[in-house]
C-alpha cells in the first residue's frame, strides 16, 4: 500500500510559535514522552482530532511532504492497527509545507484548512 505524500501534525499555538521562533519542529508532550513526533495521515486527522484535541482552541495544523523528510520516518501500527506515521529524530520548521491555526469543537470536529488532502 502507497503511503500518502503529506502527513499532519496538531500542535498548541504557543508551542508552534515557540518552536518557529527557534528554527524547530514542534513536538508535543507525548512526543517527548514516546520518543518520536506523531503525525497523522488526511484520513487518520479527524479521529485524531476527535480523540485528543476535542473542546481545545489556539491550535496549529501543520502538513509536511513525505519526500522532504529526512531519514526517521517509520509508518508503525497504533489504532486498531492502522499504520500511523511516527518521525523519529529532531526535525528544522523548514520543514513544514502549510499551516493553519484550527479549534476542535466538544464533539471533536474542526473546520480544516482546503490543503488537507
Amino acid at each position: 500500500m502507497a503511503h500518502p505524500d503529506t502527513i499532519y501534525k496538531v500542535a498548541t499555538a504557543a508551542l508552534a510559535s515557540a518552536a518557529e521562533a527557534a528554527g524547530n519542529f514542534p513536538q508535543m508532550p507525548i512526543d517527548r514522552k514516546d520518543g518520536y513526533i506523531h503525525f497523522s495521515t488526511a484520513a487518520q486527522l479527524r479521529e485524531t482530532l476527535k480523540l485528543h484535541f476535542a473542546g481545545e482552541s489556539d491550535l496549529m495544523l501543520l502538513a509536511v511532504r513525505t519526500a522532504d523528510l529526512p531519514a526517521g520516518l517509520r509508518w508503525e501500527p497504533s489504532r486498531r492497527g492502522q499504520l500511523f506515521p511516527h518521525y523519529y529524530g529532531p526535525l528544522p520548521w523548514s520543514i513544514v509545507a502549510s499551516a493553519a491555526e484550527i479549534t476542535v469543537d466538544s464533539d471533536g470536529n474542526a473546520a480544516l484548512p482546503a490543503w488537507v488532502a
